[in-house]
């Protein structure tokens, strides 16, 4: 997988290249600097141990964690067992999420797409609080 080039600079400067690959719910692959994922790794590890859904995430996020590296032209190594995860083909899409990438085989993140976009259509849920000041 290719990281574009508009993100290889800032990914060496922050993080020497050094990456970290997991998996997702969602049947993506997550893609953090090494830096943002050990703080991720260590809220993770503070969760409550006894809780179902916590181990659960501890489990899928903290054990499939996996280190990469940005090579010369920008590429890094996906293992096999990540790649048959995310069910990743010839055809993927790397999606930016801030501190973290996503990747997605490309006609998974499309299905999911038209999903997701009928679903805010029909969706008339309240907005949780941390969300009601956001202005885009």
């Amino acid at each position: 997988m290719a990281i574009p080039s508009r993100y290889r600079d800032r990914l060496m400067e922050s993080c020497g290249g050094r990456l970290i690959v997991t998996v997702d719910r969602d049947r993506c692959l997550l893609v953090y600097p090494q830096h943002e994922w050990e703080i991720i790794e260590a809220q993770l590890a503070n969760l409550p141990s006894l809780n179902k859904q916590s181990r659960l995430l501890q489990r899928l996020l903290i054990g499939h964690a996996t280190e990469a590296e940005l090579d010369s032209q920008g590429r890094i190594l996906l293992p096999t067992m990540l790649r048959d995860y995310a069910e990743l083909d010839k055809k993927c899409v790397l999606i930016g999420q801030g501190k973290k990438f996503e990747i997605w085989d490309e006609q998974m993140w499309s299905d999911n797409q038209k999903a997701w976009l009928a679903e805010a259509d029909n969706d008339d849920s309240e907005l949780p609080g941390a969300l009601e000041s956001l202005s885009l």
